[in-house]
């Protein structure tokens, strides 16, 4: 898995494992190879002479100088084939928009003689394919009835009549699942209406704002970022601690007389209000922060677990100088839990960001009262009231962050159980479960700025500080599109397979056609399970390589070894890994996996990956294009207690007992590479059994009971 620069042609070896275990790899100087690049860029195919000539000025074979072009010239050919791939498929998707533009309009058309739709040869057509199809079947049926008949000892046609068969009305039409498989015939599932592996279409488009919504929008957030900064410095008694767990809870009595609203809405029986406020030191400073909390992709970035979809409608007001001091936008977004049984929150809010004073700065959040005739208001069932935090510098690069959650709620449908707990108490949107998050992705972002020799226990694989940085891309890559899989933001429909346990199964499908990601028809499963088990324990079990073989099914009993390794964060459960599975045909395959944990739960998440991709990443070269179809699992406290022990939560609270853990379990799967497929129910069946397999092996493995 060295990465060589050069020294050696790729087709060039001695034939034994020997001669390529002694051969050493040269990696050029920076002086060298800055020098190399400019003489590429002025001549590509350098002729002999040339290539004397270098030797002599770098001190390199010319052999070396030789391969090194030639690798040069593959690696820019390589770009331009992925650069030229994406145009193509930008200027197909605007010719297939198009194309429906125009169907559309040609359905729609009137005859301006006769006042009648013209005579389409559509319909001469699809009586022509159905034709096709018709014969097509018959000669299929003809086939399987005589295999058939030789194993039931009599025509297909003696059979008595199959029963009518329930179709469902979801969305994939799915049979039901029984516990040794599927029942029902074979069918062909078609693929659900939706958007490719990128972020879905807001499920609302405002209006265009008027005069008198500008005029209004900077009052609005002024007064929140005064009721904000109350809330942030006032304790009691507006915040009092709770004597079970010690966290900050808001005295609503007193907050009304705090913060009296006049014009206040009237009051729901269905709408649930929470509130937290929680404190936190990160490694970062208050002007880096407050600039990402106002770039909503910087923000997803920085919540990839609880944010899942981030976006600006309108800047109202930019900052002063062009800074986020003053920064007043309308956002989009959407807040998940890590389980397709939790539906998103959504908000369209103003987000204002003000620097209080030199090294403070405060960012607040306030839902934005739209009049109630526009015809998206009535569906709001998530309102933010002024929410937000307040950063202070503190000594070497640190912020000292106090952060504020209240938000009203409205349960129009019921909270599954068994995330009801974790929901009402606050554990799942809290400020706790803000800043915890935050803590641990600073850690990684100071990881990943991190420059210097390699870490022993990397066995030198990852040879420079950008094979670092490129390797923690790919893996943060890896982990946001595991997130956006398992989510039920507006872009994903989830069907529910039965059979499995009392949840089922959830499935859901998309084409994927974006770079980066296998292109074609990508199936999606996931199931949640309850453990009797503490959620540490549970994430211990799941990162020890020695344990994979006893859940990893599709290892096939094989074991696995670490053979590189990247720090993430001060716990040792925050890092990267690339696996190697011992005994199997394919060493070619390896396995990037990512886990992280805090007090607030923690993830695993893997994916294969080839050797070749993994080697482009680890010698610094851009990750984007590299394929990933990650799988994996989600583990949160259940609600009823919090966790102990886990080593990873900083609050100092105590005397905190042991409860259970909700695990996620998530599949994806490419059901074929052609976008135009259907799925079928073999792929369907497939996943299923291979959920129902993993779980299986879990409960066994932790010595709980199979119910």
């Amino acid at each position: 898995m060295e990465y060589g620069s050069g020294s050696q042609s790729p087709g060039e070896h001695d034939g034994s494992d020997s001669g390529r275990r002694r051969k050493r790899y040269h990696r050029h100087t920076a002086n060298q190879i800055q020098r190399l690049e400019s003489m590429f860029k002025e001549c590509p195919h350098p002729d002999e002479k040339q290539r004397l000539q270098l030797s002599r000025e770098l001190g390199l074979a010319p052999r070396q100088i030789k391969f090194w072009f030639q690798n040069r010239r593959t690696q820019m050919k390589a770009q331009h084939e992925r650069a030229d791939n994406s145009a193509l498929r930008a200027d197909n998707d605007k010719i297939r928009c198009e194309n429906i533009a125009i169907r559309d309009a040609l359905k729609n058309a009137i005859c301006p003689s006769c006042g009648v739709p013209p005579i389409s040869q559509d319909s001469y057509f699809d009586d022509q394919k159905l034709r096709l199809e018709n014969a097509h079947l018959k000669e299929e049926l003809d086939r399987v009835s005589s295999i058939a008949s030789k194993y039931i000892g009599r025509p297909v046609s003696q059979l008595p009549p199959v029963q009518p068969f329930h179709i469902s009305s979801l969305d994939l039409s799915m049979g039901s699942f029984g516990s040794q498989g599927m029942i029902g015939p074979s069918l062909n599932l078609d693929l659900l209406p939706g958007s490719s592996s990128s972020l879905p279409n807001l499920p609302y488009q405002p209006p265009c704002l008027s005069d008198m919504d500008k005029s209004l929008m900077p009052d609005i957030a002024s007064n929140a970022m005064q009721e904000l900064l109350r809330l942030l410095r006032t304790n009691e008694p507006l915040w009092i601690k709770s004597s079970t767990d010690g966290r900050d809870t808001l005295n609503f009595d007193t907050y009304e007389r705090m913060f009296p609203k006049p014009n206040s809405r009237p009051k729901n029986p269905n709408v649930r209000v929470e509130a937290s406020r929680d404190s936190r030191l990160v490694i970062m400073n208050s002007l880096t922060l407050a600039d990402m909390f106002m770039d909503p992709n910087k923000w997803m970035e920085l919540f990839p677990t609880i944010v899942s979809v981030a976006r600006t409608i309108q800047v109202i007001s930019p900052g002063i100088m062009g800074g986020c001091n003053g920064s007043l936008q309308l956002m989009y977004e959407e807040l998940q839990v890590l389980s397709p049984l939790v539906s998103t929150r959504e908000f369209y809010f103003l987000r204002y960001c003000q620097q209080i004073e030199q090294g403070t700065w405060a960012v607040v959040d306030v839902s934005y009262d739209f009049p109630q005739d526009n015809h998206f208001a009535p569906q709001f069932r998530s309102h933010r009231r002024p929410s937000g935090c307040l950063i202070q510098d503190m000594p070497n690069g640190h912020s000292q962050i106090t952060w504020v959650e209240h938000v009203e709620i409205e349960d129009k449908t019921i909270v599954h159980r068994l995330y009801r707990n974790l929901i009402y108490s606050g554990l799942a949107f809290g400020a706790e479960k803000w800043l915890v998050t935050l803590q641990r992705m600073c850690e990684r972002l100071a990881c990943l700025t991190v420059t210097g020799n390699p870490s022993p226990d990397l066995g030198g694989v990852i040879s420079s500080p950008e094979g670092k940085r490129s390797m923690m891309k790919l893996a943060q890559r890896m982990v946001t599109n595991f997130c956006a899989s398992i989510s039920t933001s507006s872009g994903h429909r989830w069907t529910t397979l039965s059979g499995l346990n009392e949840i089922g199964v959830r499935v859901t499908v998309h084409k994927s056609i974006d770079p980066g990601q296998p292109n074609g028809v990508v199936l999606s499963a996931a199931t949640t399970i309850w453990l009797p088990v503490p959620p540490h324990t549970v994430f211990n079990f799941f990162k020890d390589e020695r344990k994979r073989p006893q859940w990893d099914v599709l290892s096939n009993g094989n074991a696995v070894h670490e053979i590189a390794h990247i720090a993430n964060g001060s716990h040792p459960g925050n890092s990267i890994s690339v696996l190697r599975a011992f005994n199997t045909s394919q060493n070619n395959m390896l396995i990037l996996q990512e886990s992280c944990i805090d007090s607030s739960g923690s993830l695993v998440v893997y994916c294969p990956v080839d050797l070749p991709s993994i080697n482009i990443a680890m010698s610094g070269e851009d990750p984007s294009y590299i394929p990933l179809l990650p799988s994996g699992f989600t583990i949160s406290p259940d609600g009823q207690h919090d966790q102990e022990g886990d080593g990873a939560s900083t609050s100092s609270n105590t005397n905190r007992s042991i409860g259970g853990s909700l695990i996620t379990v998530a599949f994806q799967i490419l059901v074929s590479s052609l976008p135009s497929a259907k799925l079928n129910m073999e792929s369907v069946t497939t996943v299923n059994n291979l959920i129902g397999s993993t779980v299986h092996q879990i409960k066994a493995s932790l010595n709980c009971p199979n119910s």
